[in-house]
């Protein structure tokens, strides 16, 4: 179908599929098939207020737009996240009202923030980003790191975060690709006379060096590596591939790009999304328990729910 509407796209890491001009083609492509069929009405600017179940006839929907009548309903509404853009809880409000158990929500793929002095540095460096490993006991992450004036972001601070809770720490690998133990004692050797900023200058951006320094070796910020014994170098090493960290939380629903928990997925079935509960409603997407990693899986998610709905609607 992209394809037919001429929408340019390239390929990715992962097979992943972007278009090249945002996702504005995408809408109006969307649009264009509704708008073929001849049977579907978009209403905008209308609020669902009561979802009613009328004996085994369907549902009665109260709207500020009216009272709508249907056989079957289907829960598209998305999670918490981005309020700003129509994130609202009254599709766990509906699913409650069916009878659903509803897990508990929370912010997923989400920065994380800072109020210890790892804040002061993450500001000093907002803007800067390296590739990084982001880890704990449940998860690891290598990709790109970003420190920002509120703590932590970039796809390995996303992906972590949605195995990351309250009053936990975890540690960050600062060169994952590289056995920094073996390449500064190799160093110690071939160069004795440099120092660890201007050797690790080779692989961070000169403004992370010097906040890393500061972290871990400031009292060895002019001592030449020659001159340092193998066993502080491999207590460098181990730092720089092991710093732990403690947020103090993240951006939370805000910019939070998926809500976690919702509708308890052994409640729904998983071939027609149709409630086990209550015949002719429907959940799809976001308010399920269900949420993937980052890099399209949560829209694909949404719309292969949405496609196995739409066959037994």
């Amino acid at each position: 179908m992209v394809c037919e509407y001429g929408i340019e796209y390239e390929e990715r890491k992962h097979g992943q599929l972007f278009t090249l001009k945002g996702a504005k083609e995408i809408l109006a492509m969307l649009l264009s098939e509704c708008e073929k069929t001849g049977l579907v009405d978009i209403k905008t600017n209308c609020e669902v207020k009561t979802i009613t179940a009328i004996d085994e006839q369907g549902f009665q929907i109260a709207t500020t737009l009216g009272y709508f009548e249907a056989e079957s309903v289907v829960i598209a509404s998305g999670g918490l996240s981005i309020p700003t853009l129509g994130g609202s809880g009254i599709g766990y409000e509906i699913a409650k009202q069916f009878g659903h158990h509803v897990y508990p929500t929370r912010a997923g793929l989400v920065p994380f923030t800072f109020s210890d002095s790892f804040k002061e540095v993450t500001t000093r460096l907002s803007g800067n980003a390296v590739d990084a490993t982001l880890s704990n006991d449940l998860n690891a992450f290598t990709e790109a790191l970003l420190f920002t004036h509120r703590g932590l972001s970039g796809p390995s601070s996303l992906q972590l975060s949605n195995y990351w809770d309250v009053g936990q720490s975890f540690k960050i690998d600062f060169l994952p690709s590289v056995d920094l133990h073996d390449y500064l004692k190799a160093k110690k050797h071939s160069q004795p006379k440099a120092l660890l900023r201007t050797l690790l200058g080779e692989h961070f951006p000169k403004s992370v060096v010097v906040e890393l320094q500061n972290l871990i070796w400031p009292e060895l910020a002019e001592t030449a590596i020659g001159q340092l014994s193998d066993e502080k170098l491999e207590h460098i090493a181990t730092r720089l591939h092991a710093f732990e960290v403690k947020p103090s939380g993240t951006e939370g629903y805000r910019t939070a790009e998926v809500t976690l928990g919702g509708v308890d997925t052994t409640e729904v079935s998983s071939k027609t999304m149709e409630s086990k509960k209550q015949k002719g409603l429907y959940f799809v997407g976001e308010i399920l328990d269900v949420t993937g990693h980052l890099g399209g899986f949560n829209f694909q998610w949404a719309w292969s729910s949405a496609h196995a709905a739409s066959e037994y609607v």
